[in-house]
Protein backbone atom coordinates (compact mmCIF):
# COMPACT_ATOMS: atom_id res chain seq x y z
CA UNK A 1 0.00 0.00 0.00
CA UNK A 2 1.31 3.78 -0.77
CA UNK A 3 2.33 5.71 1.97
CA UNK A 4 1.57 9.43 2.88
CA UNK A 5 2.96 11.19 5.63
CA UNK A 6 1.01 14.19 6.58
CA UNK A 7 3.51 16.67 8.76
CA UNK A 8 1.38 18.58 11.09
CA UNK A 9 -1.71 17.08 12.93
CA UNK A 10 -3.40 20.25 13.71
CA UNK A 11 -6.96 21.30 12.61
CA UNK A 12 -6.44 21.23 9.22
CA UNK A 13 -3.63 18.18 8.93
CA UNK A 14 -5.74 15.87 11.26
CA UNK A 15 -8.61 16.88 8.17
CA UNK A 16 -6.44 15.59 5.79
CA UNK A 17 -5.74 12.70 7.27
CA UNK A 18 -8.98 11.84 7.52
CA UNK A 19 -9.76 12.24 4.23
CA UNK A 20 -7.41 9.75 3.04
CA UNK A 21 -7.09 7.59 5.41
CA UNK A 22 -8.94 4.65 3.17
CA UNK A 23 -6.84 5.20 0.67
CA UNK A 24 -3.55 4.77 1.97
CA UNK A 25 -0.82 3.79 4.88
CA UNK A 26 -0.86 7.13 6.32
CA UNK A 27 1.83 8.62 8.97
CA UNK A 28 1.13 11.95 10.85
CA UNK A 29 3.54 13.75 12.49
CA UNK A 30 3.21 16.09 15.46
CA UNK A 31 4.90 17.49 18.30
CA UNK A 32 1.68 17.65 20.55
CA UNK A 33 0.17 14.61 22.65
CA UNK A 34 -3.06 15.25 21.18
CA UNK A 35 -5.51 17.83 19.15
CA UNK A 36 -4.44 21.40 20.42
CA UNK A 37 -6.16 23.57 17.84
CA UNK A 38 -5.21 26.84 17.30
CA UNK A 39 -8.66 28.20 17.36
CA UNK A 40 -10.75 30.46 19.76
CA UNK A 41 -8.10 31.77 21.86
CA UNK A 42 -10.61 33.99 23.83
CA UNK A 43 -12.44 30.75 25.15
CA UNK A 44 -9.09 29.29 25.66
CA UNK A 45 -8.00 31.99 28.22
CA UNK A 46 -11.22 32.83 29.50
CA UNK A 47 -13.26 29.31 30.07
CA UNK A 48 -10.59 26.68 29.55
CA UNK A 49 -13.00 23.89 30.43
CA UNK A 50 -15.06 24.86 27.64
CA UNK A 51 -12.48 25.14 25.40
CA UNK A 52 -10.91 21.93 26.01
CA UNK A 53 -14.16 19.77 25.85
CA UNK A 54 -14.03 21.24 22.13
CA UNK A 55 -10.21 22.47 21.08
CA UNK A 56 -8.28 19.90 23.18
CA UNK A 57 -8.66 16.15 21.92
CA UNK A 58 -7.19 12.85 22.26
CA UNK A 59 -6.37 11.81 18.80
CA UNK A 60 -7.29 8.17 20.07
CA UNK A 61 -11.01 9.73 19.92
CA UNK A 62 -11.71 10.53 16.27
CA UNK A 63 -13.03 6.98 14.83
CA UNK A 64 -11.62 8.35 11.60
CA UNK A 65 -8.12 8.16 12.59
CA UNK A 66 -8.02 4.26 13.37
CA UNK A 67 -5.58 2.89 11.50
CA UNK A 68 -3.57 6.14 11.09
CA UNK A 69 -0.41 5.97 12.90
CA UNK A 70 0.76 9.24 14.69
CA UNK A 71 3.95 9.84 15.61
CA UNK A 72 4.63 12.28 18.84
CA UNK A 73 8.06 14.46 17.43
CA UNK A 74 9.16 16.97 15.23
CA UNK A 75 10.09 16.77 11.40
CA UNK A 76 13.86 17.84 11.58
CA UNK A 77 14.56 17.16 7.65
CA UNK A 78 12.86 16.96 4.19
CA UNK A 79 14.83 14.98 1.33
CA UNK A 80 13.15 15.26 -1.90
CA UNK A 81 15.45 13.18 -3.92
CA UNK A 82 14.82 10.76 -1.41
CA UNK A 83 10.82 10.93 -0.51
CA UNK A 84 11.69 10.95 3.14
CA UNK A 85 11.75 12.90 6.41
CA UNK A 86 13.51 12.41 9.36
CA UNK A 87 11.79 12.75 12.32
CA UNK A 88 12.87 13.30 16.14
CA UNK A 89 10.52 11.70 18.36
CA UNK A 90 9.48 12.77 21.49
CA UNK A 91 12.09 9.77 23.36
CA UNK A 92 14.86 11.93 21.24
CA UNK A 93 14.76 8.48 18.69
CA UNK A 94 15.50 9.40 15.22
CA UNK A 95 13.46 7.80 12.53
CA UNK A 96 13.55 7.92 8.91
CA UNK A 97 10.24 7.84 6.84
CA UNK A 98 9.81 7.55 3.17
CA UNK A 99 6.49 8.69 1.44
CA UNK A 100 4.75 7.99 -1.89
CA UNK A 101 3.07 11.20 -1.20
CA UNK A 102 3.59 13.95 1.84
CA UNK A 103 1.29 17.19 2.94
CA UNK A 104 2.95 19.93 4.92
CA UNK A 105 0.63 20.95 7.22
CA UNK A 106 2.92 22.51 9.47
CA UNK A 107 1.10 25.63 10.81
CA UNK A 108 2.50 28.82 12.72
CA UNK A 109 4.30 29.99 15.60
CA UNK A 110 1.85 32.74 17.05
CA UNK A 111 2.12 33.95 20.54
CA UNK A 112 2.01 31.47 23.61
CA UNK A 113 -0.80 29.45 21.89
CA UNK A 114 0.40 28.27 18.90
CA UNK A 115 4.41 26.66 18.82
CA UNK A 116 5.76 23.98 17.43
CA UNK A 117 7.25 22.52 20.41
CA UNK A 118 7.14 18.77 21.78
CA UNK A 119 4.93 19.32 24.69
CA UNK A 120 3.27 16.47 26.93
CA UNK A 121 -0.44 16.37 27.72
CA UNK A 122 0.58 17.48 31.13
CA UNK A 123 2.62 20.15 29.89
CA UNK A 124 -0.40 21.51 27.75
CA UNK A 125 -2.85 21.29 30.56
CA UNK A 126 -0.28 23.01 32.90
CA UNK A 127 0.12 26.04 30.57
CA UNK A 128 -3.93 26.82 29.77
CA UNK A 129 -4.69 26.53 33.54
CA UNK A 130 -1.59 29.07 34.58
CA UNK A 131 -2.38 31.45 32.25
CA UNK A 132 -6.19 31.20 32.85
CA UNK A 133 -5.77 31.82 36.39
CA UNK A 134 -3.70 34.54 36.12
CA UNK A 135 -5.64 36.58 33.76
CA UNK A 136 -8.63 35.52 36.00
CA UNK A 137 -7.13 37.30 39.42
CA UNK A 138 -6.35 40.53 37.34
CA UNK A 139 -8.14 43.43 38.30
CA UNK A 140 -7.10 44.89 34.44
CA UNK A 141 -6.56 43.59 31.43
CA UNK A 142 -4.79 44.60 28.39
CA UNK A 143 -5.38 42.95 24.64
CA UNK A 144 -3.03 44.44 22.23
CA UNK A 145 -3.52 43.63 18.28
CA UNK A 146 -6.93 43.86 16.48
CA UNK A 147 -6.89 40.85 14.80
CA UNK A 148 -9.32 37.87 15.55
CA UNK A 149 -7.11 36.43 18.27
CA UNK A 150 -7.15 39.66 19.88
CA UNK A 151 -10.82 40.74 19.55
CA UNK A 152 -11.88 37.07 20.88
CA UNK A 153 -9.61 37.30 24.23
CA UNK A 154 -10.65 40.71 24.74
CA UNK A 155 -14.42 40.16 24.25
CA UNK A 156 -14.35 36.49 26.14
CA UNK A 157 -12.27 37.79 29.23
CA UNK A 158 -14.92 40.54 29.47
CA UNK A 159 -17.72 38.11 29.42
CA UNK A 160 -16.13 35.94 31.71
CA UNK A 161 -14.43 38.25 34.10
CA UNK A 162 -17.21 41.10 33.72
CA UNK A 163 -16.07 43.72 36.78
CA UNK A 164 -12.58 43.17 34.79
CA UNK A 165 -11.72 45.86 33.32
CA UNK A 166 -10.44 45.14 29.55
CA UNK A 167 -8.83 47.55 27.17
CA UNK A 168 -8.60 46.56 23.87
CA UNK A 169 -5.43 48.38 21.59
CA UNK A 170 -5.21 47.98 18.24
CA UNK A 171 -3.14 50.07 15.81
CA UNK A 172 -5.10 50.43 13.14
CA UNK A 173 -8.62 52.79 12.70
CA UNK A 174 -10.81 49.49 12.95
CA UNK A 175 -10.53 46.15 14.09
CA UNK A 176 -10.54 42.64 12.28
CA UNK A 177 -8.49 43.90 9.29
CA UNK A 178 -9.18 41.45 6.25
CA UNK A 179 -12.98 41.02 7.75
CA UNK A 180 -16.24 42.07 5.48
CA UNK A 181 -17.44 45.77 6.95
CA UNK A 182 -20.44 44.57 8.39
CA UNK A 183 -18.83 41.67 10.34
CA UNK A 184 -16.34 44.77 11.70
CA UNK A 185 -19.17 46.75 12.65
CA UNK A 186 -21.04 44.29 14.46
CA UNK A 187 -18.35 43.08 16.45
CA UNK A 188 -17.39 46.93 17.35
CA UNK A 189 -20.78 47.02 18.90
CA UNK A 190 -20.80 43.86 20.46
CA UNK A 191 -17.52 45.01 22.11
CA UNK A 192 -19.06 47.93 23.28
CA UNK A 193 -22.00 46.93 24.78
CA UNK A 194 -19.95 44.14 26.60
CA UNK A 195 -18.08 46.86 28.42
CA UNK A 196 -14.80 46.37 26.52
CA UNK A 197 -12.53 49.37 26.07
CA UNK A 198 -11.50 50.50 22.52
CA UNK A 199 -8.24 52.06 21.64
CA UNK A 200 -7.42 52.56 17.89
CA UNK A 201 -4.31 54.10 16.73
CA UNK A 202 -2.46 52.86 19.79
CA UNK A 203 0.98 51.16 18.49
CA UNK A 204 1.86 49.75 21.52
CA UNK A 205 5.77 49.05 22.55
CA UNK A 206 6.50 45.48 23.66
CA UNK A 207 9.16 45.47 26.35
CA UNK A 208 13.45 44.89 25.06
CA UNK A 209 13.76 41.24 23.45
CA UNK A 210 10.05 40.03 23.99
CA UNK A 211 9.20 37.50 22.27
CA UNK A 212 5.13 37.60 22.67
CA UNK A 213 5.58 33.95 24.09
CA UNK A 214 3.98 35.68 27.41
CA UNK A 215 1.93 37.98 29.51
CA UNK A 216 3.33 40.88 30.39
CA UNK A 217 2.96 43.04 33.40
CA UNK A 218 2.96 46.63 34.29
CA UNK A 219 1.71 49.80 32.22
CA UNK A 220 1.53 49.71 28.29
CA UNK A 221 3.83 52.52 26.38
CA UNK A 222 3.07 53.54 23.09
CA UNK A 223 4.96 54.74 20.38
CA UNK A 224 3.40 58.06 19.47
CA UNK A 225 4.49 58.98 23.00
CA UNK A 226 0.66 58.69 24.23
CA UNK A 227 0.22 58.00 28.04
CA UNK A 228 1.07 55.02 28.99
CA UNK A 229 -2.13 52.27 29.78
CA UNK A 230 -2.07 51.44 33.62
CA UNK A 231 -3.29 47.72 33.43
CA UNK A 232 -1.89 44.55 35.71
CA UNK A 233 -1.66 42.38 33.06
CA UNK A 234 -1.44 42.43 29.86
CA UNK A 235 -1.99 40.07 26.85
CA UNK A 236 -0.39 40.53 23.52
CA UNK A 237 -2.31 39.32 20.07
CA UNK A 238 -0.25 41.67 17.31
CA UNK A 239 -0.08 39.01 14.59
CA UNK A 240 3.58 38.35 14.39
CA UNK A 241 2.95 34.94 12.97
CA UNK A 242 6.05 32.60 11.98
CA UNK A 243 5.32 29.73 9.31
CA UNK A 244 6.92 26.43 10.80
CA UNK A 245 9.26 25.45 7.64
CA UNK A 246 12.62 25.92 9.14
CA UNK A 247 12.85 21.85 7.97
CA UNK A 248 11.11 22.69 4.59
CA UNK A 249 14.11 23.30 1.76
CA UNK A 250 14.65 26.96 1.03
CA UNK A 251 13.64 27.08 -2.73
CA UNK A 252 9.95 25.71 -2.19
CA UNK A 253 9.50 28.57 0.38
CA UNK A 254 8.55 32.39 -0.50
CA UNK A 255 10.83 35.35 0.55
CA UNK A 256 8.54 35.27 4.35
CA UNK A 257 9.09 31.45 4.60
CA UNK A 258 5.52 30.42 3.49
CA UNK A 259 5.11 27.29 1.43
CA UNK A 260 4.56 28.45 -2.51
CA UNK A 261 1.68 26.20 -3.31
CA UNK A 262 -0.42 26.41 -7.21
CA UNK A 263 -3.88 26.20 -7.80
CA UNK A 264 -4.09 22.57 -6.50
CA UNK A 265 -2.38 23.18 -3.46
CA UNK A 266 0.47 20.82 -4.50
CA UNK A 267 3.81 22.68 -3.56
CA UNK A 268 5.49 24.25 -7.16
CA UNK A 269 7.90 22.59 -8.51
CA UNK A 270 7.27 19.20 -7.07
CA UNK A 271 4.75 16.36 -8.01
CA UNK A 272 4.04 14.33 -5.02
CA UNK A 273 4.56 17.19 -2.15
CA UNK A 274 1.36 19.81 -0.87
CA UNK A 275 1.12 22.37 1.58
CA UNK A 276 -2.26 23.60 3.38
CA UNK A 277 -3.00 25.99 6.29
CA UNK A 278 -1.55 28.61 8.04
CA UNK A 279 1.72 27.81 6.26
CA UNK A 280 0.68 27.32 2.83
CA UNK A 281 0.96 30.72 0.62
CA UNK A 282 -2.12 30.50 -0.98
CA UNK A 283 -3.50 34.13 -1.07
CA UNK A 284 -2.67 36.83 1.01
CA UNK A 285 -4.99 35.75 3.97
CA UNK A 286 -3.43 31.97 3.69
CA UNK A 287 -7.22 30.62 3.96
CA UNK A 288 -6.82 27.24 2.85
CA UNK A 289 -6.90 26.54 6.89
CA UNK A 290 -10.77 27.50 5.91
CA UNK A 291 -12.31 27.28 2.71
CA UNK A 292 -12.63 23.67 2.54
CA UNK A 293 -8.45 23.51 1.56
CA UNK A 294 -8.56 20.00 3.59
CA UNK A 295 -10.48 18.63 1.40
CA UNK A 296 -8.66 19.99 -1.71
CA UNK A 297 -5.62 18.01 -0.79
CA UNK A 298 -7.50 14.99 0.24
CA UNK A 299 -9.09 14.92 -2.89
CA UNK A 300 -5.81 15.64 -5.40
CA UNK A 301 -3.93 13.02 -3.12
CA UNK A 302 -6.41 10.37 -3.68
CA UNK A 303 -6.01 10.88 -7.78
CA UNK A 304 -2.15 10.88 -7.34
CA UNK A 305 -2.14 7.73 -5.31
CA UNK A 306 -4.06 6.45 -7.95
CA UNK A 307 -1.72 7.52 -11.11
CA UNK A 308 -4.87 10.14 -12.47
CA UNK A 309 -3.21 13.40 -13.42
CA UNK A 310 -6.68 14.34 -13.97
CA UNK A 311 -9.72 16.11 -11.95
CA UNK A 312 -7.80 17.64 -9.65
CA UNK A 313 -9.58 20.14 -7.66
CA UNK A 314 -8.71 23.92 -7.24
CA UNK A 315 -8.67 25.98 -4.11
CA UNK A 316 -10.96 29.11 -3.97
CA UNK A 317 -10.26 31.31 -1.50
CA UNK A 318 -12.53 34.28 -0.77
CA UNK A 319 -12.26 37.68 -0.58
CA UNK A 320 -12.67 37.87 3.20
CA UNK A 321 -11.80 36.07 6.06
CA UNK A 322 -14.70 34.68 8.13
CA UNK A 323 -16.23 31.80 10.80
CA UNK A 324 -16.36 32.41 14.11
CA UNK A 325 -14.96 35.44 15.38
CA UNK A 326 -15.48 35.30 19.03
CA UNK A 327 -16.80 32.06 20.00
CA UNK A 328 -19.22 30.34 21.98
CA UNK A 329 -20.32 33.14 24.28
CA UNK A 330 -23.76 32.98 26.88
CA UNK A 331 -25.88 33.94 24.25
CA UNK A 332 -24.50 31.27 21.56
CA UNK A 333 -22.50 31.43 18.88
CA UNK A 334 -22.14 33.85 15.56
CA UNK A 335 -20.59 32.65 12.39
CA UNK A 336 -19.86 35.03 10.03
CA UNK A 337 -20.18 34.69 6.24
CA UNK A 338 -17.72 35.91 4.07
CA UNK A 339 -20.31 38.35 2.78
CA UNK A 340 -20.36 39.77 6.07
CA UNK A 341 -23.63 38.50 7.45
CA UNK A 342 -24.12 36.67 10.63
CA UNK A 343 -25.74 33.04 11.39
CA UNK A 344 -26.68 32.70 15.10
CA UNK A 345 -26.47 29.44 16.86
CA UNK A 346 -28.86 29.47 20.23
CA UNK A 347 -26.99 27.65 23.41
CA UNK A 348 -29.23 25.32 22.66
CA UNK A 349 -28.26 24.27 19.23
CA UNK A 350 -24.71 25.05 19.74
CA UNK A 351 -24.68 22.21 22.74
CA UNK A 352 -27.44 19.65 20.96
CA UNK A 353 -27.01 19.91 16.82
CA UNK A 354 -23.73 21.95 16.17
CA UNK A 355 -20.79 20.20 17.66
CA UNK A 356 -22.36 16.81 18.41
CA UNK A 357 -23.86 16.38 14.76
CA UNK A 358 -22.29 19.30 12.47
CA UNK A 359 -18.99 19.07 13.79
CA UNK A 360 -18.54 16.03 15.58
CA UNK A 361 -20.11 13.69 13.11
CA UNK A 362 -20.40 15.52 9.91
CA UNK A 363 -16.80 17.23 9.91
CA UNK A 364 -15.01 14.86 11.73
CA UNK A 365 -17.24 11.78 11.12
CA UNK A 366 -17.32 10.68 14.81
CA UNK A 367 -16.06 11.45 18.10
CA UNK A 368 -15.99 8.79 20.66
CA UNK A 369 -16.92 10.16 24.26
CA UNK A 370 -13.62 11.46 26.55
Amino acid sequence: MKRVVIAGLGDTGLLVAMGVANAAEVVGITPKPALVSGQELGMRVARPDVWRAHYLVDFRRYRALRGVQVRHGLVQQLDLSQNAVTVRAADGAIETITWDALVLAPGVTNGFWRTPTLETREAVDTGIDTLASELASAKSIAVIGGGATGVSAASNLKEAHGATRVVLAFSQDEQLPGYHPRVRAAVRARLLAQGVELLPGHRALPPPGFTFDRLTRGAVSFSDGRPPLDVEVTLWAVGQTRPNTSFVPPQLLDERGFIRVDEHLRVRDTTNVFAVGDAAATDPNRSSARNGGYGVVAHNVRRLLAGQRTGLKSFRPTAHRWGSVLGIQRDGLRVFAPNGFAFRFAPFWVRNVLFPWIVSRGIYRGIDSA
